[in-house]
């Protein structure tokens, strides 16, 4: 799929399962073993058009369409100005 990591330049690529996380507004999804593409020297990933559309789908389904997810978590935020 890359020829060449548009981050650092180098040509090496491994195939791997990633943790993704999509966020739009305040929401967010996690996606567990996400196909990519990621730099064998820096670790900047790539992602098929098709990967990330599937993803912004089950978003859509879970915020706007009530889809159950299979596992949710709490989140803590803080800002940092606060800290």
């Amino acid at each position: 799929m890359i020829k060449v990591c548009s981050f650092c330049g180098n040509n090496n690529f491994s195939e791997k399962e990633v943790q993704y996380t999509y966020k739009h507004d305040d929401n967010i999804l996690i996606v567990d073993n996400v196909p990519c593409e990621q730099c064998e020297y820096c670790g900047e990933q790539y992602f098929k058009a098709k990967v990330l559309k599937k993803i912004e789908e089950e978003f859509n389904q879970i915020y706007f369409h009530g889809k159950r997810t299979k596992k949710e978590i709490k989140v803590p935020v803080e800002k940092y100005v606060e800290l």
